[in-house]
């Protein structure tokens, strides 16, 4: 009997078998669908083995068995097929029900190939006892069965190539590649019986792929990575089941300058993980675990962490951990599963109650506000891709001139229908994930074109003011980018006037100070913006190389209605004035405030009572029908 290969195949299998069972595993739907398709390949390599030794006794078995043995060694040909299509289908159709409609139609297609085998007539060839096989239509419809199977497989790994893992498509595609090689030259010459082996190969070449258990185990702590916490919570979503998850971070070390009992502590840490039975625990970072469990676990986990965190660890018992813990009672409050890991990180970054309580509940509405920051960085890339960050100007006033002396450029984006969005909505946003650098370089841009194109000086105006957020001031290569940009534009630098605000930390203000320097070296003058609200002090106004102070809006309020901040900013302007400085009041709404302001000696006024913010064109109009009479005058 020509039963080698099979026996080769069988022996791989094994050994396959035995590596994949010694490792813990999640569960996963493609887990599933592999053990299928390993028992599938290799039952179907022992029915080779079975009807090569029907066919060598055929003389002495009833013919009923040797059909029996032969036909069924063929259906399990289709079979394989039918599950090296579902092994496809359950990365493609995650939903389940797409999943459950797609089965049911193969299902179909199998059930009947396997009847069509089983009816048709089957044809051996015995003549010689090293090389029997068999042939006619019972074969000849497994092959047509398995090229439509082949054909609907090639289609979805083509077809839904974004939706697969770039590995599995991989895997599969030199599987059937594999198989349908072998299937060729077995169909050209019956005697080299390759299917089967070929078989076991692509469940190898899967197996060292995809589905070693191990990919999926952190080898510092021996639980699943994060990279399986992905796939699990994709595999939640895509099923009508749902989850529980608490995710737990801790400082480490645990135990600084004692790398013996840190470790010590780590591995009580992760054993206590791994003694969960009730979850499955999976590692990130270092100090970061995630548990995941059903919903009606969550509560009995919570209390299960927490009273093992109130005692101490370590051998000696002498040292405490609190973790800051995010409880998700039900982990599709998210609208997709790579959405969960993302609020996680999000709700840990900005919830104040996680530093007070060191525990919070990730909810719907911390989801939501996920989502809206998310939309709001989207709607701001998108504006700065298609150039709808535009620029309006609020004039300023000059006291002792009596007429409109400069303009403060105020950022705004145009959403993708049409409105108006204030920086107010979009500059927090913007400054946390850095996309504040490229609007401020769009701003900074479009106000030295609109200097060198409309010529606000034949109009009256001194120069503009251009706000500088903290991280624009201290980044490094900010006066270099600005004086470039004047350059091309060919503004005066005088014309230019930028506002800066306080540095959060002493290594930003430096990086500050030298982009002001050389920017005042090259003739830019400087403002302190938005002084009086706590981000500006006195101390910080004697340190900057600024020529004006702005009085921020609420200070301004502030002094008309609270008797105490009147004194303090009649105090603070007489500091300012005397370290030669002037002052520009913001806010500025009616007519006794501007009077109120010009009996203190304020400079220049800015508010709704002269002008709001306006687009360019209306800016030029506001300021020639106000100045150019005093100008010609």
């Amino acid at each position: 009997m020509n039963i080698k290969m099979q026996c080769c195949g069988i022996i791989l299998l094994v050994i396959i078998f035995f590596f994949y069972q010694k490792n813990s595993k999640i569960n996963l739907n493609t887990e599933k669908a592999f053990l299928r398709i390993y028992f599938a390949i290799s039952s179907g390599l022992i029915l080779d083995v079975l009807s090569m030794v029907a066919l060598h006794y055929i003389n002495t078995l009833p013919v009923w068995l040797v059909n029996f043995a032969c036909k069924t060694y063929l259906a399990s040909l289709i079979v394989i097929a039918f599950l090296g299509l579902l092994y496809i289908c359950s990365d493609v159709f995650i939903q389940t029900r797409l999943y459950e409609k797609r089965v049911t139609i193969y299902l179909s297609i199998l059930f009947t190939g396997v009847i069509l085998i089983y009816l048709l007539p089957i044809h051996k060839n015995t003549n010689d006892p090293f090389n029997t096989f068999t042939y006619g239509p019972s074969v000849l419809t497994t092959y047509i069965f398995c090229i439509i199977y082949f054909m609907v497989i090639f289609y979805l790994l083509f077809r839904h190539k974004d939706k697969l893992n770039p590995r599995r498509r991989r895997a599969a595609l030199i599987w059937m590649l594999l198989w349908v090689i072998s299937a060729i030259i077995q169909f050209f010459d019956n005697k080299l019986l390759l299917v089967g082996y070929a078989s076991a190969l692509g469940v190898l070449i899967i197996y060292l792929s995809l589905e070693n258990p191990e990919t999926n185990i952190d080898r510092r702590t021996g639980l699943f990575t994060s990279g399986a916490l992905v796939q699990y919570l994709r595999q939640i979503y895509g099923s009508n089941d749902d989850a529980s998850l608490i995710d737990m971070v801790m400082t480490t070390p645990f135990v600084p300058n004692d790398k013996e009992k840190d470790s010590l502590i780590t591995h009580e840490i992760i054993e206590f993980a791994s003694s969960i039975s009730e979850a499955l625990a999976f590692s990130g970072t270092e100090g970061k675990l995630t548990f995941v469990t059903k919903q009606e676990n969550y509560r009995t986990l919570i209390e299960m962490i927490e009273e093992r965190f109130d005692q101490p660890w370590g051998s000696s018992k002498d040292y405490m951990i609190s973790p800051n813990i995010i409880g998700m009672p039900s982990v599709k409050v998210c609208k997709h599963a790579d959405d969960v890991v993302p609020c996680i990180m999000y709700a840990r970054k900005s919830s104040i109650d996680l530093a007070e309580t060191g525990m919070i509940t990730l909810d719907k509405t911390i989801v939501s506000q996920m989502y809206e920051e998310q939309n709001l960085e989207q709607m701001i890339s998108d504006a700065i891709t298609e150039d709808r960050i535009v620029v309006f100007y609020q004039p300023i006033y000059s006291v002792e001139e009596k007429r409109f002396i400069s303009a403060e450029a105020l950022v705004r984006i145009i959403d993708d229908n049409g409105r108006i969005v204030p920086p107010g909505a979009f500059i927090s946003t913007a400054e946390q994930n850095g996309m504040i650098l490229k609007i401020g370089e769009m701003v900074f841009k479009k106000v030295c074109h609109f200097i060198s194109s409309r010529y606000p000086e034949n109009y009256g105006l001194k120069y503009i003011e251009v706000n500088l957020s903290t991280i624009q001031a201290s980044y490094e290569f900010l006066a270099d980018s600005f004086i470039e940009i004047m350059e091309w534009y060919n503004v005066d630098p005088s014309m230019i006037n930028l506002e800066i605000t306080e540095s959060a930390s002493i290594y930003e203000k430096k990086l500050m100070l030298d982009n002001m320097n050389k920017l005042i070296d090259y003739g830019v003058n400087f403002s302190l913006d938005d002084f009086g609200t706590g981000n500006s002090n006195l101390n910080y106004v004697v340190d900057m190389p600024v020529e004006l102070v702005k009085f921020d809006r609420d200070m301004i309020v502030s002094y008309f209605e609270n008797g105490k901040a009147k004194y303090v900013m009649e105090a603070a302007m007489h500091m300012i004035h005397g370290l030669k400085l002037k002052i520009v009041s913001e806010g500025i709404e009616t007519k006794e405030m501007l009077e109120a302001m010009e009996n203190l000696g304020i400079s220049f006024i800015q508010g709704f009572y002269f002008s709001r913010p306006i687009p360019e064109d209306d800016f030029i109009n506001f300021i020639n029908e106000k100045n150019m009479p005093m100008v010609n005058g």
